[in-house]
């Protein structure tokens, strides 16, 4: 019996250690927000956090994550919308939507670890998620707008356009 926190909650669950941790947060806990992309680490779809940090969960065991603390995309936001995810909405992010979770943790990490982070920054932290329909410059608007609550961003023409 292996035992982690997911999203806060204790859980325990029989299982091979070798496993990966996507299939037992999909399967055994039914949280689906986190996706199957490429079963390769490639694409950053299945990204979670394991102790605060942006890990692929189609190639973490089970084993690394025992005794853990596990955060999922639905244990991002509490009760309601984080500041991210509001943000995600408020630029229409997701377009077809499957990498929209990796992208996410991804961020969510970023922010927590720098609350105003730069375009390079951003790239950087990002740059291991991948999104097929080309959802770049609504991501980087995303997170900006996540770091800078105050601000209102409005994409025209190419060029954006800030209003305080």
């Amino acid at each position: 019996m292996i035992e982690l926190k997911i999203n806060g909650q204790t859980r325990s669950v029989e299982a091979d250690p070798a496993t990966p941790l996507l299939w037992i947060v999909r399967e055994r806990f039914g949280l689906l927000g986190t996706k199957f992309g490429c079963g390769i680490s490639q694409c950053g779809a299945c990204t979670v956090h394991l102790n605060g940090v942006p890990v692929r969960s189609c190639v973490t065991p089970l084993a690394a994550a025992e005794g853990g603390d596990v955060t999922t995309i639905e244990g991002i936001g509490g009760d309601g919308l984080s500041a991210l995810q509001q943000a995600w909405i408020d630029e229409q992010v997701p377009q077809c939507g499957y990498c929209q979770s990796g992208q996410l943790m991804s961020a969510t990490a970023l922010l927590e670890a720098n609350p105003n982070p730069t375009d390079d920054d951003i790239d950087k932290a990002m740059q291991g998620n991948i999104c097929r329909c080309g959802t770049y410059p609504r991501i980087r608007r995303a997170i900006k707008r996540a770091a800078n609550p105050g601000l209102a961003r409005v994409q025209r023409f190419d060029r954006e356009v800030t209003h305080g």
